[in-house]
């Protein structure tokens, strides 16, 4: 409102009466009426949340000159003020700023009013300006020196603070706050930083600080305020709300105002439309519409990003100005988050309504965006991001090639973003026909175990891909060594696949001549594909057989350096070792190899059972050879939540092996014959597979009583397979055949590789035979050696499988000694030798408060962490144990030496 000259002359003249001295002004500078409900302390509604944390802080600011509330919009600032205010016994000045109090002569007119409302300052030296554009020095030195006079300090309130503009209220306000002492403590509300000298106050300890971090809701408080609206719901759901939200206490109020009127509030807050509610007119009233039109056009093209830079959104907007607007926007809380070095972010729920706003306000530019954004981020090297926009774009051929050309095509296969990739190409349609697509096709199909319609589109591609005289074919654009090395890794892993070792050393002849043509910055970014083109040559040459081979492209694999990227490959040659090692028995070796593999993914995060899960499958194997069955079968169980379906020969003949074994030794021969049979589509057979396979079904038939029939089906077994022919022979024995288990255990060629399971259990069949026939001194040598050897390594399993003719034997003098503690007094009786399990250093915090009886809660707060994260150690704890009780961990613990 615009008054006359000589209205505002005598503003000062209208006055109302004080009973407790001279007039006061009742019109402010301009000659308008002092608005009495912007003294008031706003009036907090019903569902008002009274969050006890923020008013313990807020109690600091009776400590310190100044206070600093600062967040967005709708952050809850003003009600927390209010709040608090409203419980002080200090007095409490509180005054709401308006747009017209960006001329000095009004604002200090209603400071001036403020502390006289509240009582803080008689009438008397301090008068009222007189002109709204400025205000005298000496009234507001006047002002300063009566509140340094005061006897107990007044706490001005000025909410919306981010109103006034001027910096020399600034300046005064510092002048004032400064000489009051301490008789004024001021605290700031505003959606901006206020033009005031914070760091100083701050590096004097002079400073109380609330912000957007601090205001936001936390998901106990969530639900707190959800229950005040009537609402009812887990605190995950409400996390979940949370998350999106990022607590922002407006958003949350909207949500469950509306949520209310919904049939089912859960499902509604958790899949309501952002860009359809309360919460997108506030969003857009309140922040969208007040900025100038180059800066909504800034935040509605940035609304296609995860994050930006100022660079990437000039590459949007085609313009030059966005580091200045940026600032800008995140000085005003304008729910652009500053991520540190030059990046930023939208607050999620307002990114979700611009894009929503730039469909209606710009249809069709919004793929032309993404393409721009993904041409950005590749020239910058953010490869993950560039897949993501240019796939938002649809432009396919685009996507692809530049996941080939940068050699990442490995990313995969690693476990570590394997889900994203996926899904960033998951809706790849007909249309997109470069090489590139079709190895992108490929390793999709391949993910899937989906190997023939793989190798359909790898030929494609090979075909495309080949050097021609003319020179390179019109549709291949990429780089064409990276992309044929990307064609070795898929045909090596379709060798894996279909267990055929020839292929996969075909791959691995491939990739060597490509090794130089790529660049080596590539190769340094990717160490993965080597990495898993190995695992892949050295599964399938496991798989038939070829051990050395095996050993020497897995053992490269296991030494490498530990990048992210090659921990499941790595992980899955340890598996692939310790199985090996297993194979030609040596079982300490492979439990180390194998609790390697584990530990090593586990220290990262990865999901446990990771990659096949061959490592847990060996350790199960291992456990059956040491009678440990419950553990053996919680290893087996642990595995048992791996994808079905998938196709990878040795795995999936580690886990018939380990379950027909375990099925066995439990009397369950049908069932054992069943599990030893894998449902696996090989090039060719695995002789150790197919071995192991043909000595469950003997078994099975030597269990019910068909001698003849067991010792038929092992007719073909030779030495090749140590491990197979040791255990076929004592079939043999079993059968009453000694002369034939003799004659196989004489034609094993071991090449010195054989371990102590093989060695003990070919000693326990020879000392069987010579028991047989009369020989007792050979026996009692025999089974002498046997038992130290095994003792070493825990293995019980072949003198508990060798039945009752044993029993004797070992009850004699100088045997008994040998197998006490450990094997004697019978098959009953658990070892109790240690085994080793790496548990980490919280771990075994845990498991001592553990066994003194001690709650979850109690344990919490003995070691200051969260119930949460106990719960997450004893997990953990008991999946390396392999037991699912809390006494059963503890008397595990306690046997294996651990407590």
């Amino acid at each position: 409102m615009t008054w006359p000259t000589d209205r505002v002359v005598n503003a000062v003249a209208e006055v109302d009466e004080d009973a407790r001295g001279p007039a006061v002004p009742c019109a402010d500078p301009l000659g308008d009426p002092f608005l009495r409900t912007r003294f008031a302390l706003p009036a907090r509604p019903a569902t008002f949340l009274r969050r006890q944390r923020l008013v313990d802080h807020l109690d600091h600011a009776l400590g310190t000159p100044l206070t600093l509330l600062n967040g967005a919009a709708g952050a809850g600032k003003t009600l927390l003020a209010a709040d608090w205010a409203d419980g002080l016994r200090s007095p409490v000045a509180w005054l709401t700023v308006e747009a017209g109090d960006r001329r000095p002569g009004v604002f200090w007119a209603y400071v001036v009013k403020a502390l006289r409302a509240c009582g803080a300052l008689p009438p008397g030296p301090v008068g009222f300006p007189a002109d709204a554009s400025r205000v005298d020095d000496r009234l507001l030195a006047a002002l300063a020196a009566e509140l340094n006079d005061r006897g107990r300090p007044v706490v001005l309130v000025l909410d919306e603070y981010d109103r006034v503009t001027a910096p020399e209220i600034a300046e005064q306000l510092e002048f004032v706050l400064h000489h009051a002492g301490r008789g004024l403590r001021l605290v700031i509300v505003s959606r901006t930083e206020p033009l005031l000298p914070l760091h100083r106050y701050r590096a004097a300890g002079e400073l109380t600080e609330i912000r957007a971090a601090e205001l936001a809701f936390t998901s106990e408080e969530a639900v707190a305020l959800l229950e005040l609206h009537g609402l009812n719901l887990p605190v995950h759901a409400a996390r979940a709300l949370v998350e999106r939200t990022r607590g922002w206490a407006a958003g949350l109020r909207l949500s469950a105002l509306a949520a209310r009127e919904s049939a089912d509030p859960e499902v509604y807050l958790k899949e309501f439309e952002a860009d359809r509610s309360a919460i997108a007119d506030f969003l857009l009233a309140e922040v969208l519409r007040g900025q100038p039109a180059e800066t909504q056009d800034l935040l509605l093209r940035v609304s296609v990003l995860d994050r930006f830079s100022p660079e990437l959104a000039d590459a949007l907007t085609g313009r030059t100005d966005a580091e200045p607007l940026l600032v800008g926007l995140h000085r005003a809380n304008a729910f652009v988050e500053y991520l540190g070095h030059s990046w930023y972010r939208l607050h999620p729920l307002f990114g979700e309504i611009l894009r929503a706003h730039l469909r209606v306000r710009l249809p069709g530019l919004e793929p032309e965006l993404h393409r721009r954004a993904a041409r950005w981020l590749r020239h910058s090297g953010f490869l993950p991001e560039t897949l993501a926009h240019g796939t938002a774009a649809g432009d396919w051929d685009f996507a692809a090639g530049v996941l080939v050309d940068e050699l990442a095509i490995g990313r995969l296969f690693t476990g570590l973003r394997e889900g994203d990739l996926a899904q960033v190409f998951s809706d790849m349609g007909p249309e997109a026909r470069s090489p590139a697509t079709d190895l992108v096709r490929a390793a999709r199909d391949l993910a899937r175990c989906d190997v023939d319609r793989a190798l359909a589109r790898l030929r494609h591609a090979e075909e495309r891909l080949a050097p021609e005289e003319s020179g390179p074919a019109p549709d291949v654009t990429h780089d064409r060594a990276a992309a044929q090395l990307s064609c070795a890794l898929l045909e090596a892993l379709a060798a894996r696949l279909t267990g055929s070792s020839q292929r996969a050393e075909k791959a691995a002849e491939a990739a060597d001549g490509l090794w130089r043509e790529v660049p080596a910055r590539l190769l340094d970014e990717h160490p993965e594909v080597r990495a898993l083109l190995l695992t892949h040559v050295g599964s399938a040459c496991l798989w038939a057989g070829r051990y050395e081979e095996a050993r020497a492209a897995l053992t490269t694999v296991a030494g490498l350096r530990g990048s992210a990227s090659t921990l499941l490959p790595r992980e899955e040659s340890m598996g692939h070792l310790a199985l090996l090692d297993y194979l030609n028995g040596w079982l300490g070796r492979a439990e180390r190899k194998a609790l390697a593999a584990v530990s090593e993914t586990e220290r990262v995060g990865l999901p446990q059972p990771s990659g096949s899960g061959l490592g847990q499958l060996v350790l199960a194997a291992v456990a059956v050879d040491r009678h440990e069955l419950d553990r053996a079968q919680a290893l087996l169980d642990e595995t048992a939540r791996l994808p079905a379906g998938a196709r990878d020969p040795v795995p999936t003949a580690g886990r018939a092996l380990a379950t027909a074994r375990l099925l066995l030794v439990r009397g369950k021969a049908r069932a054992a014959v069943e599990a030893a049979d894998p449902v696996v589509s090989a090039a060719v057979a695995s002789p150790w597979a197919a071995g192991h396979e043909a000595l469950v079904a003997s078994a099975a038939h030597l269990a019910e009583g068909r001698p003849d029939e067991a010792a038929e089906l092992l007719q073909d077994m030779s030495g090749d397979q140590p491990a197979c022919a040791v255990e076929a022979a004592a079939i043999q024995i079993a059968a009453g055949r000694p002369e034939a288990a003799l004659n196989l255990l004489d034609s094993i060629r071991t090449h010195g590789r054989t371990g102590p399971a093989v060695t003990v259990r070919a000693a326990v069949v020879r000392a069987q035979a010579a028991e047989r026939a009369g020989d007792t001194a050979t026996a009692r040598g025999l089974m002498a050696q046997a038992l130290l050897d095994a003792r070493r390594e825990r293995l019980r399993r072949p003198f508990l499988d060798a039945g009752p003719w044993i029993r004797p034997l070992l009850a004699t003098a100088g045997l008994r000694e040998l197998a006490a503690g450990w094997l004697m007094p019978g098959p009953e009786t658990p070892p109790s030798l240690p085994l080793v399990v790496e548990l980490s250093g919280r771990e075994r915090d845990v498991l001592e408060r553990l066994a003194r009886m001690m709650s979850t809660e109690e344990i919490a707060a003995d070691l200051y962490v969260s119930a949460n994260t106990v719960k997450t150690h004893l997990k953990s704890v008991y999946r390396k144990l392999a037991v699912n009780r809390r006494n059963d961990a503890v008397r595990r613990a306690r046997d294996l030496g651990l407590l």
